[in-house]
């Protein structure tokens, strides 16, 4: 027996420009104190952001096996993080992710917040540029900058028919 589809929100979703990924905190994701540890947000994050991406057709595996023309992945070069409330075992969160600002030639602004129903936890702001395997930055191929500036909302540089 299959599972394959079974499970049609596994890499969340988007509503409004934005991801929505919900994140159950286990033991595992806690400190001593019995909350989350500060590093386990930016795991929580980082799977906002990669099912987003996955969700807007921009696969981590395709980008390695150079669909692009070589090997790339995307690599966080900057973040700010306000840690403002704490979350604790066996919580529901809710990471939401979405991209503000620009899209240029070689970076992408990307903005997160962690949930927990109305209240906001965390909130944290990143820059992202795309590097080959040995970690020289590359300029973002036209496919992926059009499936970016698709999913901040914004028309692509060329229009509608830049969009694959």
């Amino acid at each position: 027996m299959t599972t394959r589809g079974a499970w049609p929100d596994i890499a969340g979703r988007i509503e409004d420009g934005r991801h929505l990924l919900a994140v159950r905190v286990y033991f595992e994701d806690t400190d001593f104190s019995g909350v989350v540890y500060h590093a386990n947000y930016l795991r929580f994050m980082e799977r906002g952001r990669s099912d987003y991406l996955r969700l807007l057709g921009i696969h981590h595996s395709a980008l390695d096996a150079g669909a692009e023309g070589e090997a790339l992945a995307f690599a966080i070069i900057h973040m700010e993080l306000d840690f403002l409330k704490p979350a604790r075992i066996d919580d529901v969160l809710e990471v939401v992710t979405h991209f503000a600002g620009a899209v240029t030639g070689v970076r992408f602004e990307v903005e997160q917040e962690v949930r927990r129903g109305s209240d906001v936890l965390v909130r944290a702001r990143g820059t992202a540029v795309v590097i080959n395997r040995e970690g020289r930055p590359r300029r973002l191929p036209a496919t992926l900058r059009a499936l970016l500036e698709k999913g901040a909302g914004r028309e692509p540089a060329g229009g509608p028919a830049a969009i694959p």
